[in-house]
């Protein structure tokens, strides 16, 4: 039987992680949009930091919500 706020758990890091990504996404235009000649605005690259931090802790609490759940699981 499958625990319900397991569940809910991994569904809600799920759509965390995908949030994240999308929002890591939206600046990709910007990003491209840097002269290769050219010192990124470090605003830019502070914005970077603070989103993929963000998207980097929702992928790690997913991956360990799944790895629990598959050790729960094989030791079952």
């Amino acid at each position: 039987m499958s625990d319900v706020n397991e569940i809910r758990a991994l569904k809600a890091s799920l759509r965390g992680a995908i949030d994240t990504a999308q929002t890591v996404a939206g600046l990709q235009a910007k990003v491209e949009a840097i002269d290769d000649q050219a010192e990124p605005d470090p605003e830019l690259l502070a914005e970077l930091a603070r989103i993929t931090t963000g998207h980097a802790v929702a992928a790690s609490a997913l991956r360990g919500l799944v790895e629990s759940m598959l050790k729960r699981r094989e030791a079952a």
